[in-house]
């Protein structure tokens, strides 16, 4: 398969672009790293990458940016910071690159257990993560030409636990294998309109 991974180059990307590495042909996008340059929040951006790689048979997107604040000091600015980037962003993702999607491909969203399980300053981001899977479950119904799509909610992963710990008293970090293997579910296997949750518990 020819999958554009966005987002490459991450915590998250990284290892998953390892692991389809192995078996497939793996284009990274990124805002200032990989085979492509890309602007999440800028959707011309999006139609420039689009238009330079063709057709594909997955998109596997691990990016997008959010505010982290008190909700007290978030302005409305800061609140379309993550509208734009983290939930617009995987939006046009879909938007767009169905047009260069193969018939039987996939699109695989990613947000976090901010929607289900919120922690301090992360208003905005649990928002975005719950939207994204509420378009995930009604655009499956719609896509057209058998064209998959999922997203992978993962907890605190391992490889980010030094910074982000802090944030999350009391939760299990989820070993980074087991995210990966969220990705590939979505990529390799055939379920549509999935809310993949790597996480058992808070």
């Amino acid at each position: 398969m020819k999958i554009l991974i966005v987002g490459g180059k991450g915590t998250i990307g990284s290892k998953v672009s390892a692991h389809f590495s192995k078996k497939h042909e793996v284009i990274i996008a990124g805002r200032n790293s990989g085979d492509v340059n890309l602007d999440m929040a800028d959707t011309e951006s999006i139609n420039n990458m689009f238009k330079k790689i063709g057709k594909i048979d997955a998109v596997v997107c691990t990016a997008g940016e959010a505010k982290w604040a008190e909700f007290d000091s978030l302005t409305e600015d800061d609140f379309y910071i993550g509208i734009k980037s983290k939930l617009m962003g995987q939006v046009n993702l879909v938007r767009i690159g169905k047009n260069y999607m193969n018939p039987g491909g996939s699109f695989t969203l990613s947000t976090g257990i901010l929607a289900d399980h919120p922690v301090l300053m992360t208003t905005s981001g649990a928002m975005v993560g719950g939207a994204i899977h509420s378009f995930v479950k009604a655009v499956c119904l719609e896509l057209k030409d058998n064209i998959r799509i999922n997203v992978v909610s993962s907890g605190l992963v391992e490889d980010a636990v030094e910074h982000y710990e802090s944030y999350f008293p009391g939760h299990n970090p989820i070993p980074m294998h087991k995210v990966v293997n969220g990705f590939v579910k979505s990529v390799e296997g055939a379920s549509t309109g999935e809310i993949i949750r790597m996480y058992d518990n808070c």
